[in-house]
């Protein structure tokens, strides 16, 4: 007997391509001081993706991060409503999470002052999913 995925659930093929993209979206990082390249892909409800990279800077707080680049830049387009974000880093046998600043931009919609509703799940039943990226994925 085939069993259901849950309401909200990501194709395969989402993860995937959430996946893929935070990999490629890493490439593209500029980070001369840490060496610490990351890339993230944003999903959106209706299926676009967003990637961004992390952007360094001498003067430290002027940089920033893969997730907060795929968030605005999406924002940026008009898109409000996320589903997924998948990060990826050169760690092979640690994770990352994201830093403080990125949670708080994940967590707050921009028009969060008109309106009770925050970025991530519709309904609790839709669970956030975050995913994150070892350098060595390998394919079968």
């Amino acid at each position: 007997m085939a069993q259901e995925r849950p309401a909200g659930a990501l194709d395969p093929e989402d993860i995937q391509r959430l996946l893929l993209c935070s990999q490629e979206a890493k490439k593209s990082a500029y980070c001369p001081y840490s060496h610490f390249p990351v890339g993230a892909a944003l999903l959106t409800w209706d299926g676009k993706i967003f990637s961004g990279c992390n952007i360094e800077n001498a003067c430290y707080p002027l940089g920033i991060c893969a997730e907060r680049t795929a968030i605005q830049k999406a924002i940026s387009e008009g898109y409000k409503d996320f589903r997924a974000i998948a990060i990826a880093s050169d760690l092979q046998d640690d994770f990352i999470s994201p830093c403080g600043a990125c949670r708080q931009v994940m967590r707050e919609r921009p028009d969060a002052r008109n309106s009770s509703k925050r970025l991530g799940p519709r309904s609790p039943s839709q669970p956030r999913l975050c995913l994150e990226v070892r350098s060595t994925v390998r394919s079968n």
